[in-house]
């Protein structure tokens, strides 16, 4: 339950495990992402190193407790894609709904807005009507779906992919 006593901070290093519970859940339980295999401490601290040597990493903390992150990440490779970033969001499963999500993505956003960055990008495997009214909320447009791209949990995934010009 959604309390007064929160902060959203940058991430640490120390949050990794707190991360990987929140986020492992997804992987093993849902098609929300793509990932099958959970992830380990050590490889979370090393997400959390390479994103946040360039890009914010923000969580949702109550009480001691990581309840949601929000972070960006570089879109491709390519030199002309440099700045371009794809977002990603979660909440620990059972929070949603309270507008932890909306506070995350402003926050984020916010950041995002006093960078040097000009667009966002968010993948959403379909159907995710909170995913997609959250971004909405905040003026991503739909800009494409691609049918049956990925196959997790013995079914194929449509993905729909929203962008944002800061």
């Amino acid at each position: 339950m959604l309390s007064n006593n929160y902060v959203i901070r940058p991430v640490t290093i120390t949050d990794a495990a707190s991360l990987c519970s929140l986020y492992n859940y997804y992987i093993e339980q849902t098609v929300i992402t793509f990932e099958q295999e959970p992830v380990s401490l050590q490889t979370m601290e090393e997400r959390i190193r390479n994103i946040t040597a360039r890009y914010p990493w923000l969580v949702w903390e109550d009480g001691g407790e990581i309840i949601g992150y929000a972070y960006v990440n570089k879109w491709r490779e390519r030199f002309a894609y440099r700045f371009s970033v794809e977002n990603s969001i979660y909440l620990r499963h059972g929070f949603e709904g309270q507008g932890m999500g909306s506070r995350l993505l402003a926050a984020l956003l916010d950041k995002l807005h006093k960078s040097d960055l000009h667009a966002v990008v968010s993948a959403i495997t379909l159907p995710n009507e909170r995913s997609i009214a959250l971004h909405e909320k905040f003026g991503f447009k739909a800009i494409a779906r691609f049918n049956e791209i990925g196959f997790k949990m013995d079914r194929w995934l449509d993905v729909g992919y929203w962008e944002l010009i800061l």
